[in-house]
């Protein structure tokens, strides 16, 4: 089977697994897990924020962001097509009591015109606009990266507003192998940044949400309340730490192969679909003419030993990673393109 449905299916390689099994262990919720301390200051040091806290999940990371940096009653800015929004199962408003408020980005990217039209007035009838928060790589715009240059004008502009900035950065990774911009200038333009270990870089759990020393003291509180307090998670931990030291060259060949597939579906299935274009390892498929369904095409995709998702009732998603090869991209770029030709 070549699952291409996210790079959230990969398996710990061996090296990991190896460094799993000698991490050193202690209970983390006493602060006393040495390999968690060492992901936490690793992370914080790479991302330029004074201090870092491991979580088990990046909905937790994200969600533990959102409860430090607003009120109740607040409202949130986010791109409509946002992971926060679409994919958190509306954990703002249960968590931390704040609406989200979408606007419609440009594959993923707001501007600082977009952002100031819709900053709420100062009025006691009206939430307040206490936070923007942003996507880095943007997940539904293919893997799009956001320009340091557009993070830096609305870092200004957030700013002068007295507005904070989330970065989901669940994809950071290949934000910064895709434009050589460090994750330390990335973090830089925003109060919180989260990061994902479980997705390209192949760690089997694990996020980390990084700030101020004060933010990240109030973050360790919101994670326990959330049931995000573990004990013994050095063993997860050093499989993240493995990751950020061996896997983040890899994504180079997880992006040349999502290109390799957008080019083949291209030129084999015609004017029957069309990609975003593709920036990273997203390729987001929109099916057009004649073709079918993206449930039948999913459907029967599975039957022939490939692993979609839909992203809408005529698109599909694909994500290379790092368990599948240019071989396996390859075939199952020609096989969709028989499907829906």
């Amino acid at each position: 089977m070549i699952d291409l449905r996210s790079d959230t299916v990969t398996r710990p390689s061996t090296g990991m697994r190896e460094a799993m099994a000698k991490a050193d262990v202690g209970d983390d919720v006493f602060g006393e897990d040495p390999t968690v301390n060492r992901l936490q200051e690793t992370a914080a040091n790479l991302l330029g924020k004074e201090d870092a806290l491991f979580t088990p999940s990046g909905v937790m990371a994200n969600q533990i962001a959102i409860r430090c940096l607003t009120e109740p009653g607040d409202e949130v800015i986010v791109e409509r097509n946002a992971h926060i929004l679409n994919y958190e199962t509306a954990a703002p408003a249960l968590i931390s009591s704040v609406q989200l408020l979408p606007v419609d980005g440009s594959r993923g990217i707001l501007g600082v015109d977009q952002l100031r039209a819709a900053l709420r007035p100062s009025a006691y009838y009206m939430p307040r606009t206490s936070l923007i928060c942003l996507e880095n790589t943007h997940n539904m715009a293919g893997g799009a990266v956001f320009p340091i240059e557009a993070m830096r004008s609305i870092r200004s502009f957030a700013n002068e507003a007295g507005i904070r900035i989330h970065l989901d950065g669940a994809r950071l990774w290949n934000a910064w192998v895709a434009s050589g911009v460090h994750p330390r200038e990335y973090a830089a333009q925003a109060d919180t940044v989260s990061v994902c270990f479980s997705k390209g870089l192949g760690a089997p759990v694990g996020s980390l949400v990084a700030g101020t020393r004060e933010l990240m003291e109030r973050a360790r509180k919101v994670r326990k309340i959330l049931g995000g307090g573990m004990r013994q998670a050095g063993i997860l931990a050093a499989a993240a730490l493995y990751a950020m030291q061996h896997h983040v060259e890899g994504l180079k060949e997880d992006h040349e192969h999502a290109r390799m597939f957008a080019e083949t579906l291209a030129r084999e299935a015609g004017d029957s679909a069309t990609c975003e274009p593709v920036e990273t390892n997203i390729i987001i498929i929109h099916l057009t003419g004649r073709a079918r369904s993206a449930s039948d095409v999913v459907r029967q995709l599975r039957d022939q030993g490939v692993l979609l998702i839909m992203a809408g009732p005529r698109t599909l998603r694909a994500v290379t990673h790092r368990d599948v090869s240019r071989d396996e991209v390859l075939s199952a770029a020609k096989l969709l393109a028989r499907v829906i030709a």
